[in-house]
C-alpha cells in the first residue's frame, strides 16, 4: 500500500500550516469588512452542471470525473464561479458572497500550481463599474496586509472586440487572435508578430501595444476611464493594459490582473461576466501561488 501523497496533492503541516490560515484570515477579514458574506458549496457535482455549456475552456476540459455507486456521472469542481448559478438564485441584488476553498484540476502542476488548490473568491451578482472599483480597493488592502507590492492592470473585452470589428477581423479568428495578444506579457513582440502572421492581423501588434492616448477614439475605451476615476476615489491606481483579455469563455467586461512586481507574475484575476442574465463582477486570489 502506497502512503506517499499523489501527484499535485500535498500535505501541509506546522508553519507550512500556519502561513496558510494567516494568509487566508488576512484575505477572509477583508472580504467580511467589504460587506461580502460567506458561502459554502459542494465539492462534488453532478458532471453536466460542472461542465456547463463552455466545453472548449481549458480549465473545463481539465475537470475530475467520477461515478457513484448509482452510476450517476459526477466532477469535482474546478472553480466556484459555476455554482452561482444555483445560489444567487432569488437573493436580494447586489447579492456580495465569498467563498474559500479546495477546487480541482486534472493539469499539469508546476511551481505555484497544484492539482487540489485552495481559491478565494468574491464575487458581486449586479454590479456595476463602482463595484468593479470597489474589488481593486480590497484587492489593493489585502496586497499590503501581505507586504506584497502588487500592481493592477485593467482592460476590457468589450474594447477589445470593437478594435477587432474596426479592423474587420473575420469572426471565426477572433478567439484565437485574442489568445494570441493575451501572450504579450509572457512572449516577445517578434514571437508574438509571428503567431498573428497566420491570420493576417500583424497589423494589431502595433494597434495594442500603442499609447493609452491612441485608445480615447475608441467608444468603449470610456469604460476604462470611468473605472480609472473611481479607483482613484478609493485611491487605487490602476494601469491600462491593452491586450489583457483572460478566460474567453465567459468575461465580457473588465478583467484585471493583479502582479507581484518584484517576481513578474500575476497572482490574482478577475473581471465582469454574466450569471443568468445578470451583469456580475468577481476576483479570485490562488492560495498557492501567495503561498510561496
Amino acid at each position: 500500500m502506497k502512503s506517499e501523497t499523489v501527484k499535485g496533492f500535498e500535505d501541509f503541516l506546522g508553519q507550512d500550516a500556519k502561513k496558510r490560515e494567516e494568509i487566508t484570515n488576512i484575505i477572509r477579514n477583508q472580504f467580511n469588512l467589504f460587506g461580502f458574506e460567506p458561502a459554502e458549496t459542494p465539492i462534488i457535482e453532478n458532471e453536466d452542471f460542472v461542465r456547463g455549456k463552455n466545453q472548449n475552456d481549458q480549465a473545463v476540459r481539465d475537470v475530475f470525473s467520477l461515478e457513484d455507486r448509482g452510476k450517476r456521472k459526477l466532477a469535482l469542481r474546478f472553480e466556484f464561479t459555476f455554482q452561482l448559478k444555483r445560489i444567487a438564485k432569488n437573493q436580494k441584488l447586489p447579492y456580495k458572497r465569498y467563498q474559500i476553498g479546495y477546487v480541482f484540476r486534472d493539469e499539469p502542476i508546476k511551481k505555484g500550481r497544484l492539482r487540489q488548490f485552495v481559491q478565494c473568491d468574491a464575487d458581486i451578482i449586479g454590479s456595476s463599474l463602482k463595484e468593479e472599483a470597489e474589488l481593486m480597493a480590497m484587492a489593493k488592502n489585502i496586497y499590503i496586509e501581505l507586504k506584497i507590492p502588487a500592481k493592477i492592470y485593467v482592460n476590457n473585452r468589450k474594447l477589445i472586440n470593437e478594435i477587432l470589428e474596426v479592423e474587420k477581423i473575420p469572426e471565426k479568428n477572433r478567439e484565437q487572435i485574442i489568445r494570441e495578444l493575451d501572450k504579450l506579457d509572457k512572449l516577445s513582440k517578434e514571437e508574438v508578430a509571428k503567431n498573428l502572421k497566420e491570420f493576417n492581423a500583424e497589423k494589431l501588434l502595433d494597434i495594442f501595444t500603442d499609447k493609452e492616448k491612441t485608445f480615447e477614439k475608441y467608444k468603449f475605451y470610456d469604460e476604462i476611464k470611468k473605472l480609472k476615476n473611481l479607483c482613484a476615489i478609493y485611491g487605487v491606481q490602476v494601469e491600462f493594459r491593452p491586450f489583457l483579455a483572460r478566460g474567453l469563455s465567459y468575461y465580457n467586461g473588465t478583467v484585471f490582473e493583479i502582479w507581484a512586481e518584484e517576481l513578474g507574475v500575476a497572482l490574482t484575476g478577475g473581471g465582469s461576466y454574466l450569471v443568468d442574465g445578470i451583469q456580475s463582477t468577481g476576483i479570485s486570489f490562488g492560495l498557492e501561488p501567495l503561498f510561496l
